[in-house]
């Protein structure tokens, strides 16, 4: 378990001096014996310094290893003089129930070290994030959540890590009842990534659509899904044999609309994204394609985005 504290540098108008002054505090916990520290992307947005205060009082400072805004997920490394604690067990979040008793850590309003207990209310919440994405798959629960606590971990009765705490819904900024938790799976396939590459790399099929336009498209087609507007050339979809809008001699023929991902209906390109982001590069999806009015089923290998 970890106190984050970070700091803001800032420049005098008048003599340019630069000072390095408080920005905020989170929590965060030990990830692996390497000194990687897992936080919220939103504990250290903005920040150019960050202060790690471990359980045994020994304080570091760290670095930022990399971020994945969407997922609001970080990784802090203590590079200088850390001494290997035990990191956090990682336990699964595929099995978890409503109704599961479950313990939240963290440092609510900078009390250092607090632990409050509750249930899982819910499972596979949607919230709005950072840059208009929706970060998905969230554990809702009523254990008490609160401004400090973000980027602590979310346990299970084993003790075992099955979230990172994220958000809360209150009208009046304090715990009412309704927090919200990354699950660990998300954090599985995320943070190795952030480790080794400092960012996300999001699976994507290599096609183009456009919210707007796809509205309009499904609501001329009587269809839902994601309408392709073009296919990229040596991408995975154009491997796949999917097909974008083509215009000849003045006459528009639809793309191909997909349907459906490993048989998982997809009503726009948030869910189609939220799908795919399921999976990571490499991995085989079966997608369910509408073309000319006939559903037909095709393979595609997945493909790194940006």
């Amino acid at each position: 378990m970890a106190f984050i504290s970070t700091r803001e540098r800032v420049q005098d108008f008048w003599t340019r001096n630069v000072f390095s002054v408080p920005r905020g505090s989170g929590s965060g916990f030990i990830w692996d014996e390497a000194g990687h520290i897992v936080t919220n992307h939103h504990v250290i947005d903005g920040a150019s310094e960050a202060a790690i205060k471990l359980a045994d009082g020994r304080s570091y400072k760290a670095r930022l290893v990399g971020t994945s805004p969407r997922h609001d997920i970080a990784v802090l490394r203590i590079d200088t003089g850390f001494r290997k604690p035990e990191p956090v067990p990682v336990g699964s979040s595929s099995d978890l129930r409503v109704g599961q008793k479950v313990f939240a850590i963290g440092n609510p309003f900078g009390l250092d070290w607090t632990l409050t207990s509750g249930i899982i209310s819910a499972l596979d919440r949607s919230l709005s994030g950072d840059g208009g994405n929706s970060i998905h798959h969230l554990i809702q629960t009523d254990a008490a959540i609160n401004p400090g606590n973000s980027g602590g971990p979310l346990l299970d009765s084993a003790g075992r890590l099955i979230g990172i705490n994220t958000a809360i819904y209150s009208p009046s900024g304090a715990s009412a009842g309704i927090g919200f938790a990354v699950p660990v799976d998300t954090v599985n396939r995320v943070v190795p990534q952030l480790i080794r590459h400092g960012k996300y790399v999001r699976p994507t099929l290599g096609i183009e659509a456009d919210e707007r336009l796809n509205e309009r498209l499904l609501a001329l087609l009587g269809v839902r899904g994601v309408v392709i507007l073009e296919v990229a050339p040596g991408s995975a979809a154009a491997a796949a044999g999917l097909r974008g809008i083509t215009v000849r001699g003045g006459e528009v023929t639809p793309g191909d609309v997909i349907l459906a991902v490993n048989g998982k209906k997809i009503d726009d390109m948030e869910k189609l994204g939220a799908l795919l982001d399921d999976l990571r590069v490499g991995d085989t999806v079966r997608l369910t394609v509408m073309r000319h009015g006939q559903q037909r089923e095709v393979t595609a290998k997945l493909q790194a985005g940006d």
